[in-house]
């Protein structure tokens, strides 16, 4: 499943999910690297 993380103010990074942490951050990876990050919540309409 794809996943968008953002790692700082203005830095997203979409890759595949691979698990989510205790302190809330979620870790994607993309090609053969792991990022950490806050999730970005889908938006309503």
């Amino acid at each position: 499943m794809l996943q968008t993380i953002t790692v700082g103010s203005y830095i997203l990074i979409q890759g595949l999910y691979v698990r989510s942490l205790p302190n809330g951050k979620t870790v994607i990876r993309v090609d053969d690297r792991e990022f950490a990050g806050l999730p970005v919540k889908p938006k309503v309409a």
